[in-house]
């Protein structure tokens, strides 16, 4: 059986091939036979198969396409990812749903936009379509699924250590976007037929044997529904040690949480991690000497041991409203999803000097910021001075990929923008790009951190309503080490690299 000009094996993720060779194989072709065609000139189609000697494969192949078949070993694992690179994820689903339905392409649209909608996302192959758009998410390790609908397309994109990236999806896929998201709905007990307002709901599923809460929101937009997919883990729980906390830091963080009293405040944008590090605080201290009560919106995660309440704003159940039940349940420890607004921020402050340990979340720059932020709210100086303990600003970093880690020579001119003046012994790595990492030369992610520490000078300063500037200088006088300085020990320790640190942190 000739190999053909490609050798005994080809290597299909560095091989780039004509798509007009994917009019004439169909995508449910190649997913029953799992071969991927390559090239057909004249007569002959070669494809890339794991067996290229199963005699029977081919013969089916060459009798349904009337062609001559040359068959090139490739491994499975490297068909089944070109598959989806070329034809896009679930190909094959749309293809038979098309054929099943025998339907004219031109009115196809149209009637599933206006017609059945309810029935057609019942349909077994679309039910099949959106598990995997949910198995390949979990697979790339993605936390958020995005499906944003346009004028005459959708889109999908995956969130992946915090960069968005395109799913490759069939062309076709768009004709049954309402049908797509309808599905979504149906498994989040939300209201198909409402369309014209947001919704927010959860799916409990099992992939893979792990236990999963996906946390769907809806919302309206000219084109029709954009869904944003919370990808929860259950069992993704972290220990303070797992934080990506330094010996100095994991220490400070220790005796903060052992405190009687006094507020904890974590703050950065949306998606740095925060409620990830107050879930590490809470189970650390969780045991059955203590009550434990939280107030969140949403609840990502079940602690066991812990009392949940999640906000319900419809019904008046607010944070602040929360809070003040919470107190008649004696608890010893609380947590706030965030301090949003003045009326929240004045009774977690009061739960705080009444003899309780508060965490709770703030959107600031920095952990100086958190101050003026407190005060902008509307909180008295005295207040804020004698009730909050400390500060946390952090970031996630993406981690350097092991398996493509290489040292860089020292770029003398950045390194000094981090304050390093002796450039010619610093290790400075990166990722080349491989396939386990997809060629982004980054695989999972780690935490950097800033502690403001309320020490006594700080306070005075917050009494006199000093500036966020001046208090940062203090700060650092008296030890503290900002977001890019735990950066750059992550850079030196090969963890992460400098563009990643300088692309999360604003310029100190």
């Amino acid at each position: 059986m000739p190999l053909s000009e490609f050798g005994p094996s080809l290597n299909l993720k560095n091989l780039k091939i004509n798509s007009d060779i994917f009019e004439k194989i169909p995508a449910r072709f190649a997913c029953h036979y799992k071969v991927m065609p390559i090239k057909i000139e004249e007569n002959t189609l070669t494809v890339a198969i794991e067996n290229p000697l199963d005699v029977n494969i081919l013969d089916d192949m060459s009798l349904l396409l009337g062609l001559k078949i040359a068959p090139v070993f490739a491994h499975s694992d490297e068909i089944s990812e070109a598959i989806e690179r070329y034809y896009g994820l679930g190909a094959e689903t749309i293809e038979g749903i098309i054929d099943a339905g025998n339907i004219d392409e031109n009115l196809l649209a149209q009637k599933f936009e206006l017609e059945n909608i309810d029935e057609m996302a019942q349909d077994a192959s679309i039910i099949k379509f959106v598990n995997q758009i949910f198995v390949q998410a979990v697979k790339d390790n993605a936390t958020d699924i995005h499906i944003e609908p346009y004028r005459n397309e959708i889109g999908i994109r995956y969130r992946i250590d915090g960069i968005l990236h395109d799913v490759s999806i069939p062309q076709d896929i768009s004709y049954f976007k309402s049908a797509i998201v309808s599905r979504i709905k149906i498994m989040a007990n939300l209201d198909i037929a409402e369309r014209r307002l947001p919704q927010d709901g959860r799916i409990n599923i099992k992939i893979a044997g792990q236990a999963m809460d996906l946390r769907v929101s809806v919302l309206p937009t000219q084109y029709g529904e954009s869904l944003d997919i919370r990808i929860l883990i259950n069992s993704m729980l972290y220990s303070l040690r797992d934080l990506g906390l330094s010996l100095s830091d994991l220490e400070r963080l220790g005796k903060l949480i052992k405190r009687p009293h006094g507020i904890i405040f974590v703050t950065g944008p949306t998606g740095s991690g925060k409620t990830t590090t107050l879930y590490a605080c809470l189970s650390k201290i969780n045991n059955k000497d203590r009550k434990i009560i939280t107030i969140e919106d949403p609840i990502e995660y079940q602690l066991k041991g812990v009392t949940q309440i999640q906000v319900h704003p419809k019904i008046g159940l607010n944070f602040a409203a929360g809070l003040r039940s919470m107190l008649r349940h004696d608890p010893d420890i609380m947590m706030v999803g965030e301090v949003r607004d003045f009326e929240t921020l004045e009774i977690t402050i009061r739960v705080a000097l009444t003899g309780h340990l508060v965490f709770s979340t703030l959107h600031t720059n920095d952990a100086a910021g958190g101050i003026t932020r407190l005060l902008d709210m509307g909180i008295e100086p005295y207040l804020c001075a004698s009730s909050v303990e400390c500060f946390i600003a952090q970031r996630l970093v993406r981690v350097i990929c092991p398996d493509c880690k290489t040292r860089l020579g020292p770029d003398r001119e950045i390194l000094r923008e981090f304050g390093i003046q002796n450039t010619d012994d610093a290790k400075i790595y990166k990722g080349s790009g491989c396939d386990s990492c997809k060629f982004t030369g980054y695989k999972g992610r780690t935490a950097i951190y800033e502690f403001l520490i309320m020490r006594d000078e700080i306070r005075e300063m917050v009494l006199k309503r000093v500036s966020s500037s001046q208090i940062k200088n203090k700060a650092l006088e008296l030890g503290m080490r900002t977001l890019r300085m735990d950066g750059w020990e992550k850079i030196e320790k090969g963890l992460t690299t400098i563009d990643e640190v300088i692309r999360v942190t604003k310029e100190d």
